[in-house]
């Protein structure tokens, strides 16, 4: 019998790059009863499976404590030590220390034979942590990176009698590296503060007593109280209580939504002006924020296509150049007849000046800063390179009914007709006719009536007899009449009548983009109501939002009638209308598009639009909170139901990309400038080193930029 594995979760201190997570699966791989580990630097995050029947998870977290990378107690982002207590910013400080002692004893006679001991104990002390990771990843990864390339510079330095620059490199360079923790750090910000919205503890009514747990406690079905001004524990269905519920921590909408009971709500919004009672339709670690997190931490390790060239550029790049140095440590003293102690140093500036210190880190940091930016927003990308992807859209395809509609339909107009003995006397009588001859349906058009009835606090009259006419309406016996509900055709077609006065009526409405429904008997139409889908507030304003950030074309894609969907597109600013569409014809159509003009996204509700969303370029799925087929099947997220989020979503993959350019521009000319003067003779080793590190630290505080979009 085979035994089942499980699989265990957990964050852990000093995971801080990719050094880091190999140094780790290393270390764990050997371990008896391991069935897989999948590490998450970005994150700090650990996934380990494992044999119940050969090791306990409790023995896999003390392994991981043993080779240095501790688990975090209740699932919590680690954070560094202060910076005198971190041991690569104390190597790195005692490095120079060690040089600058160095350097003033060479000014006095008596002291100078202390100078080289002292330069190379800060090399050793300096570079101790890069040069074990260059060992390592060269030993068991076969890989030659950055610190390869540094450390191999330092002790070329040093043997050809220039230890101070030397040990100047170390210097430099240990401290990009003490600092490179500290900025993975800062890049968890997004994730730190999306975690933070959780509360600690709720409080829960279990066999008529009110306690407090933690929230990890949480049971389904279990009752728990949000009182004014706090956070919800997770996601749940309102059993008592009538509250707004500011649900910006999970879907970015700035208004607070009412809620009543049946509502849902969701982890982390905050409760307004009233005590509710919340049922828990999830547990906390399978709530709508616990999944946000996990997909966002699982978007940060994909990497878009640009990365992922880099990656591969420099897996070969860094070996190239340290083959082109000793090429050139070769060629000069031969063909040019330059010195070989100069030729050896000049050769060791170049392998530093081309070293892509920032290069390497000028995409990922500026991804990560975006991923976790957007989903504080309320919109989650799922990989690197769907925002890339995002960031190349010309077209923005988007669906009707749901997307650029609330979804459902409205009474507009209630207009009655000449008067009739046998008919009502006011349009809410009319309305109350119609409402109470619905009353029983469950089809979208019943349900907006009764609703339209409601809002204005009419009594619904007795019916009896009520039934549905299949594809017209519907009828029912009130007060002894036969009342009919239906379409035009039902009453000029079915029932022969003249529908008289409201012909023109009915032509009107109809070129509005309204469905027209007639309330009458089998004498005579009284009246008729109009529904329609309407236009969303912000959809207007969302799609010239769209242009001036640089679309071409928005178009709509409906399988509504071409009539409707052209009055809708025409409110909302829509430069193409493709009606009459079932899903098969969107998915080709989407299809069409992409061939005739590149780049689209395709927006809808990521459930009936999914096989659409698949064949765009990149698919959005909107007002996707709580619902889990939309945030499992769409490259993108939108949390809520707002097309604004849509522009946001779109300008930050603009700026993003424009961000990655400048600081792709910026390595390469520094590169390229440090390459042409180191072979030149006119850098020294210390000079091209600080120079490297100046435009990492520039790169790095550009892509965190986007930490504050």
């Amino acid at each position: 019998m085979t035994q089942k594995t499980l699989t265990v979760e957990c964050r852990v201190a000093n995971l801080d790059c990719e050094n880091d997570a190999a140094a780790l699966k290393r270390e764990m791989t050997e371990t008896i009863g391991l069935a897989d580990i999948i590490v998450f630097p970005k994150s700090a995050k650990v996934r380990v499976s494992y044999d119940p029947g050969a090791v306990s998870d409790g023995e896999l977290k003390a392994k991981l404590s043993e080779i240095g990378f501790p688990p975090q107690a209740r699932g919590e982002l680690p954070s560094l030590p202060k910076p005198w207590r971190n041991l690569k910013v104390i190597t790195s400080a005692a490095s120079g220390l060690l040089l600058s002692i160095g350097w003033v004893a060479g000014f006095w006679p008596v002291f100078q034979v202390l100078s080289l001991p002292l330069y190379l104990s800060a090399i050793v002390v300096g570079g101790c942590f890069f040069g074990r990771e260059a060992s390592q990843a060269l030993v068991f990864e076969r890989k030659i990176g950055i610190e390869f390339l540094m450390s191999i510079a330092a002790i070329v330095a040093a043997a050809m009698g220039q230890p101070a620059e030397g040990a100047m490199l170390v210097f430099l360079y240990s401290i990009s590296e003490a600092a490179e923790g500290y900025t993975e750090e800062k890049t968890r910000s997004a994730i730190r503060a999306l975690m933070a919205l959780a509360p600690k503890v709720a409080l829960v009514r279990r066999d008529g007593a009110e306690l407090e747990v933690p929230v990890e406690d949480l049971a389904l079905d279990d009752v728990f109280i949000v009182r004014p001004g706090e956070s919800i524990a997770t996601d749940g269905e309102i059993i008592n209580g009538i509250s707004s519920v500011n649900q910006a921590p999970v879907t970015g909408e700035s208004v607070p939504v009412d809620k009543a009971p049946g509502d849902k709500v969701f982890a982390a919004s905050i409760n307004g002006e009233a005590a509710l009672e919340v049922r828990a339709t999830r547990t906390f670690a399978d709530n709508t924020l616990a999944r946000i997190i996990q997909m966002v931490e699982e978007a940060q390790e994909r990497r878009g296509k640009s990365q992922r060239f880099i990656e591969r550029f420099g897996l070969r790049y860094s070996p190239a150049i340290l083959v082109v140095g000793i090429v050139l440590a070769l060629i000069l003293p031969l063909v040019f007849g330059m010195d070989w102690r100069d030729a050896i140093m000049r050769a060791t500036i170049f392998i530093v000046a081309a070293a892509p210190c920032a290069l390497v880190i000028s995409i990922p940091i500026t991804m990560v800063a975006s991923l976790g930016t957007a989903a504080r927003n309320g919109v989650l990308v799922k990989g690197g390179v769907y925002f890339e992807e995002l960031g190349k859209v010309q077209v923005v395809a988007l669906d009707k009914t749901g997307t650029l509609t609330r979804g459902e339909p409205e009474v507009t107009d209630v207009i009655l007709g000449k008067a009739s003995p046998a008919g009502p006397a006011s349009e809410d009588a009319l309305l109350a006719l119609a409402a109470g001859v619905e009353r029983r349906s469950e089809h979208p058009l019943a349900r907006a009536i009764i609703k339209k009835a409601q809002k204005r606090q009419l009594k619904f009259p007795e019916v009896s007899d009520a039934r549905s006419l299949t594809g017209a309406g519907a009828q029912a016996q009130i007060d002894g009449v036969t009342v009919f509900v239906g379409n035009p055709a039902l009453f000029e077609d079915q029932l022969r009548l003249s529908l008289g006065d409201l012909a023109s009526d009915i032509h009107r409405l109809q070129s509005d983009g309204k469905t027209v429904v007639i309330v009458g008997s089998d004498q005579a139409p009284w009246g008729l109501l109009a529904l329609r889908d309407n236009l969303r507030p912000d959809a207007r304003n969302a799609i010239k939002g769209l242009h001036d950030i640089g679309v071409r074309r928005v178009v709509m894609l409906t399988g509504d009638n071409p009539r409707t969907a052209q009055v809708i597109a025409s409110e909302a600013g829509i430069d193409e209308v493709y009606a009459d569409l079932k899903p098969e014809d969107k998915v080709a159509k989407v299809r069409e598009i992409t061939v005739a003009s590149g780049h689209v996204a395709m927006v809808g509700d990521g459930v009936n639009d999914a096989p659409a969303l698949a064949e765009a370029t990149v698919g959005v799925a909107m007002g996707a909170a709580g619902t889990d087929v939309a945030l499992e099947t769409a490259d993108v997220a939108l949390m809520a139901d707002d097309l604004n989020k849509l522009v946001y979503a779109l300008g930050l993959a603009r700026r993003t990309q424009s961000v990655v350019r400048q600081n792709l521009g910026l390595s390469a000319v520094v590169i390229g400038a440090l390459i042409i003067g180191a072979v030149a003779g006119q850098f020294s080793l210390p000079a091209v080193v600080v120079a490297h590190e100046i435009s990492e630290f520039i790169v790095i505080a550009s892509g965190l930029r986007m930490l504050r979009e």
